[in-house]
C-alpha cells in the first residue's frame, strides 16, 4: 500500500495512509574534512567505503578534491598520478569497497580556497519524508538545487552544512531554480542508484501545477514534441522544440489535465488563465516550460519562455515568481519497494494569487 503525505496551509505534513519510520542520521567520520589549503604537501591514500562504492573514479575524485577544477582532476587521471590499488585507472573506472585510491598533491587556487573557507550557509528545508535512506523536502522557489553557473551554492550544499555528520547527501533529481516543490535527496549510495534508475526508466510519477496564460483546450491532453538544448551567445542555456526528424531532438512527452479555469478580468487588464496538472513522462531540461509556451500557453511569470510584458503587470498584481510547482511525486522506496506518494500543497504566494481571482470552474 502506498504511503501518501500532504502538507496543509499551516506548513504541517500529514500522512494520509500507510506507515513510515523516521530514523536519525547515522553519525559517521568523514574521509576528508576541514578547511582547504592552497596546496597539499604530499599524496594521500583514501580507502573507498561502502557508500562510495560504484562511483566513477572521476566523480569520486571531484568529491574528494574539493576546490580543484574538473579539468585538473581529469589531467591527473590521464597522467597516471591517480592510482587505484597501485595501478593506473581511467576516469570511468568504477571504484569498489576497500579499493585504495592515491590522491596526488594538488594545488587549490586562492579564489577556490577562499570559497571553501566561506562555505554555504547551513539551512534546513521543510521535510516531507525522511528515513535512513532518503529525504524529501519542499524546495522553495528562487533556490538552486546546487551551486554552479553563477550560483555559489544551492540546496544540497546548504543541507550538507546543516548536517555535517551526514556521510552522504546527494541529489536524486533536479528542479529549476524558479520551481518550487518536492525534491529527493539520497542518504545512501544504494538509494541514490535505485532512485535514479527509476527516474531514468520512467517508473516515477511526477506531476506539477502550472498556471498558463489563456484557456487551455480541455481535449489537448498529450504533448509529444522533441526538444533541443542549446546555448545562447551569452552562454545561457535554452531549450526549443524541433521537428520529429531533427537529429538533435530528444523525445519529450508531457501529459496535461485542466484543473481550474480562471476567466479574464478586463477591469484590471488581467487575461484568463488555466491551472493545469502537468505530468512529465520524460525529464528534459525546461520540458514543461517549453512545451506549454510553444503550444501558445506560456506559464505565468516565466522569465525565460513567457510573456515578458504580461509578467511585469502580474508582478504588480502580486505574482512575483513563475507559477510552476512540483506538486506530486510517486516512486518505489529504494529499500522496501513500497510505493510512496508525496504531495506538497501550493506555496502561500501562489495560493494567494490563485485565491484572488474568480474561477469559472472550482478547483479539483
Amino acid at each position: 500500500m502506498a504511503s501518501t503525505f500532504q502538507r496543509d496551509r499551516g506548513g504541517a505534513w500529514t500522512k494520509l495512509q500507510g506507515k513510515s519510520t523516521t530514523y536519525s542520521v547515522t553519525l559517521v567520520k568523514q574521509i576528508i574534512g576541514g578547511a582547504a589549503s592552497p596546496a597539499s604537501a604530499s599524496a594521500k591514500l583514501v580507502e573507498v567505503d561502502e557508500e562510495s562504492a560504484g562511483q566513477r573514479l572521476d566523480n569520486f575524485l571531484i568529491r574528494q578534491l574539493k576546490g580543484v577544477p574538473k579539468t585538473h582532476v581529469y589531467r591527473i587521471i590521464r597522467s597516471g598520478e591517480v592510482r587505484v590499488n597501485k595501478g593506473r585507472a581511467a576516469a570511468d573506472t568504477r571504484v569498489g569497497t576497500g579499493d585504495v585510491v592515491r590522491l596526488p598533491p594538488v594545488r587549490v587556487s586562492p579564489a577556490a580556497a577562499r570559497k571553501l573557507d566561506k562555505p554555504a550557509p547551513a539551512r534546513d528545508f521543510p521535510i516531507l519524508f525522511e528515513d535512513e535512506h532518503l529525504i524529501a523536502i519542499d524546495k522553495p522557489a528562487g533556490v538552486a538545487v546546487h551551486g554552479g553557473s553563477g550560483v555559489s551554492f544551492g540546496v544540497i550544499e546548504q543541507l550538507r552544512q546543516a548536517r555535517p555528520q551526514a556521510k552522504l547527501l546527494e541529489l536524486v533529481h533536479r528542479l529549476d531554480r524558479e520551481t518550487s516543490g518536492i525534491l529527493l535527496i539520497a542518504k545512501k549510495r544504494s538509494a541514490l542508484l535505485k532512485l535514479q534508475d527509476q527516474f531514468r526508466e520512467r517508473e516515477t510519477g511526477k506531476t506539477y501545477l502550472a498556471l498558463v496564460v489563456g484557456a487551455w483546450p480541455a481535449n489537448r491532453k498529450v504533448i509529444d514534441v522533441p526538444l533541443h538544448k542549446y546555448l545562447q551567445a551569452d552562454g545561457e542555456r535554452r531549450v526549443k522544440v524541433v521537428a520529429k526528424d531533427d537529429p538533435d531532438g530528444m523525445r519529450a512527452i508531457t501529459l496535461v489535465k485542466v484543473r481550474q479555469v480562471i476567466p479574464a478580468q478586463p477591469g484590471i487588464a488581467r487575461p484568463g488563465f488555466t491551472l493545469l496538472e502537468v505530468t512529465i513522462k520524460t525529464g528534459r531540461t525546461h520540458q514543461i516550460r517549453v512545451h506549454l509556451a510553444s503550444s501558445g500557453y506560456p506559464i505565468a511569470g516565466d522569465d525565460k519562455y513567457g510573456d515578458f510584458e504580461l509578467n511585469k503587470a502580474l508582478h504588480k498584481q502580486g505574482l512575483k515568481r513563475m507559477f510552476l510547482h512540483a506538486w506530486r511525486l510517486q516512486f518505489d522506496h529504494p529499500a522496501s519497494a513500497e510505493r510512496i506518494e508525496l504531495a506538497a500543497a501550493l506555496p502561500p504566494e501562489l495560493q494567494k494569487f490563485a485565491d484572488h481571482v474568480p474561477s469559472a470552474s472550482p478547483p479539483v
